[in-house]
């Protein structure tokens, strides 16, 4: 018997630098999607289902429920500004922003040649001040 077992041999395989730079691009283009829907004078989004049913919202809960998100880390960051929005009633679309900026300036820290793990330790000195 084989020590290792192949899961699915259809999976694309990628370097650590390849899946972070995927993971990153995943989390901006949500950011992109989600991003002109923020504020009064936000943009309304047609959503049309499998079965023709149109739906326009500028909720950004309604947006990542009605979305069919493919990629691991989109899906974790709709989960996470979902969650946000079932507590407090708000806050969906900030939270996609934030996230998707903090990812935007962590790829720049990362291409100038900081270890990802070092930039996950210095970003939570703040919070230890608190």
């Amino acid at each position: 018997m084989a020590a290792v077992k192949q899961l699915n041999p259809k999976a694309e395989v990628a370097r650590a630098a390849q899946a972070l730079d995927l993971n990153i691009s995943a989390a901006m283009g949500l950011q992109d999607v989600l991003r002109t829907n923020l504020g009064p004078k936000g943009t309304m989004k047609m959503l049309v289902s499998g079965s023709g049913e149109i739906k326009i919202t500028k909720d950004g809960n309604v947006l990542l429920h009605e979305m069919q998100i493919q990629h691991p880390t989109a899906s974790l960051i709709a989960r996470v500004a979902t969650a946000q929005d079932d507590i407090t009633g708000d806050g969906t679309t900030s939270n996609v922003l934030i996230i998707g900026e903090l990812l935007k300036q962590a790829k720049v820290y990362i291409s100038d040649g900081l270890h990802p793990v070092l930039l996950q330790k210095v970003s939570i000195l703040p919070r230890r001040r608190l």
